[in-house]
């Protein structure tokens, strides 16, 4: 390994089952609106109408990523009045994740974002 930081060696781990569950958090997270949300709720809790105003996204766009980061568990909600509130799940590992990926990008350079496969794409 490059870094002097190692995994847990776990003979009982599943890599399969392991690097699946990872791939489904990372698509999860994939769509720059919902890293904007992730985000957004790492300030603290926000209804649909705030989370719009501030990202500048259409209601049923929010709603939409919303969803799709309460199937995740990335993100729950609960009623307030006739709104609802969400929150996320688990600040402090979101935090962490964000923490790391900045982390990574600063060693990576420009190589993610100039990527052919998932990189920006760029019209010539």
């Amino acid at each position: 390994m490059h870094s002097s930081t190692a995994l847990p060696l776990t003979p009982d781990l599943d890599e399969r089952a392991a690097g699946s569950a990872a791939a489904c958090l990372f698509r999860g997270m994939s769509d720059p609106s919902r890293v904007a949300i992730l985000r957004h709720l790492l300030l603290g809790e926000h209804n649909v109408t705030e989370l719009t105003a501030h990202l500048g996204l259409a209601q049923s766009t929010v709603s939409k990523h919303l969803a799709c980061l309460r199937d995740c568990a990335l993100v729950e909600s609960r009623p307030v009045g006739r709104a609802s509130v969400f929150s996320l799940t688990h600040p402090d590992a979101v935090l962490k994740v964000f923490a790391a990926t900045e982390e990574l990008l600063a060693a990576t350079g420009d190589a993610v974002v100039l990527c052919p496969s998932y990189g920006e794409q760029v019209d010539p």
